[in-house]
């Protein structure tokens, strides 16, 4: 994947896993799910799809207004990496405009280096919030 055709919010958070080994990759996965924010109250349940890739029941939803998207995200805490894959989500996507959240790679969390921790079906799941969260993304955008 190449820097170009990455948004430099996601070319940094990549960045910030690859500079450590293994072991840190994990804690700092962790930091992302301690920082996943909490959902308005204003935004109902019915605006929420169930990420079926996930084992555990996460839940996103994407608004896009005048063409900037925001994310939000409900993981529940006793699935830290799979919040700290929506974490990281809703950090890097909030605030990109559409077109270019359009355009991250589907292999974006298979270069995170997290793949001697985290189980495939975990990188699944979080390959499926990317994929659920771009075409949100594709149905409220003209783009």
């Amino acid at each position: 994947m190449t820097d170009a055709a990455l948004p430099q919010p996601l070319a940094e958070i990549r960045d910030e896993f690859l500079e450590l080994d293994a072991p840190e990759r994990l804690e700092l996965l962790l930091e992302y799910a301690d920082d996943l924010p909490d959902v308005p109250g204003d935004l109902g349940a019915d605006r929420f799809e169930r990420v079926a890739e996930c084992q555990s029941p996460v839940f996103i939803a994407l608004q896009v207004t005048d063409g900037v998207v925001t994310m939000h995200a409900k993981a529940p805490a006793e699935a830290p990496t799979t919040r700290g894959f929506a974490g990281i989500l809703v950090r890097a996507l909030t605030g990109l405009p559409a077109a270019e959240a359009l355009q991250v790679p589907d292999e974006f969390p298979q270069s995170l280096g997290l793949t001697q921790s985290v189980s495939p079906l975990r990188i699944a799941g979080m390959s499926g919030m990317l994929r659920r969260a771009k075409r949100q993304i594709a149905a409220q955008s003209a783009v």
